[in-house]
């Protein structure tokens, strides 16, 4: 069982829905990122979503570009990301994280030392935007031979024909954007998400997390009581790019937390 698993078995003995925090990875530098990501479980967060720096993120909106820009200036790599998650896991054994990014960095380093590389540094679960289904071979299937969930992405265009395709080897749970575009583009609604979560329910036993588009405690709770959770990206980088310091930026996910919890 892995730690994703453990925490959502975790959380449903509890009555409780999961709040998942994507911070970037050596945002504004290494040293700031790391006292944020430490601090993350102290405030709520259940799983972390661990942003892996890249310069062409052409799924995200500008709140996380600028994030990652900031990492990548400040001399972040997928090296450098994957100490991040050694030097958290010092502290922390339990927390689940989740490496959220794009293959370019992964297939430069080679799939198979990256994998083992990322097991040895604690990493749970993948998050790999830009390949599809269709790539199954190239890093889900070894991901999940090495002990590492691999997560994958519906959306709002994922119809019917194209769910059992999209579930077919996906593990830990499902990340079902509330939005289509990019990350904080818009705004989620309850009442729109609700009925996706329902359908893609009936399809698979996993766990379904909503992100994109929650960015205030009543937002995490409404999205959270019409799914198994909750992720906050945008809302909690954009209060790291604008200089709040570690203690009001964790103060504001436990409002977040605080919202899924209570759903």
């Amino acid at each position: 069982m892995s730690r994703i698993d453990a925490k959502f078995r975790e959380l449903n003995a509890a009555g409780k829905k999961a709040f998942v925090a994507y911070v970037m990875a050596g945002d504004p530098d290494y040293d700031r990122s790391l006292e944020v990501v430490r601090g993350l479980p102290g405030a709520g967060v259940d799983i972390i979503e661990l942003g892996l720096p890249f310069t062409d993120p052409m799924a995200d909106g500008p709140t996380i570009q600028l994030a990652g820009q900031r990492a990548l200036e400040a001399g972040m790599t997928l090296e450098r990301t994957l100490e991040l998650a050694r030097s958290f896991r010092e502290q922390d054994d339990t927390t689940p994280i989740v490496l959220m990014g794009y293959y370019n960095p992964i297939y430069s380093r080679g799939v198979e030392k990256f994998l083992v590389d990322a097991k040895a540094a604690g990493i749970d679960g993948l998050i790999v935007v830009d390949l599809p289904p269709e790539e199954d071979n190239e890093l889900c299937i070894p991901a999940q031979a090495a002990g590492l969930n691999f997560i994958r992405l519906a959306t709002p265009t994922t119809d019917d024909k194209r769910l059992p395709r999209v579930l077919q080897n996906t593990s830990g749970f499902v990340y079902y954007v509330s939005i289509t575009g990019i990350t904080g583009a818009a705004e989620a609604e309850a009442t729109d998400v609700g009925p996706e979560v329902a359908r893609i329910k009936a399809a698979t036993d996993l766990p379904i997390i909503v992100g994109f588009g929650i960015n205030t405690p009543e937002k995490s709770r409404a999205i959270a009581s019409v799914a198994d959770g909750a992720v906050v990206g945008s809302a909690i980088v954009s209060k790291i790019g604008a200089g709040d310091s570690t203690e009001d930026v964790l103060a504001f996910v436990k409002s977040l937390s605080d919202g899924a919890h209570a759903a």
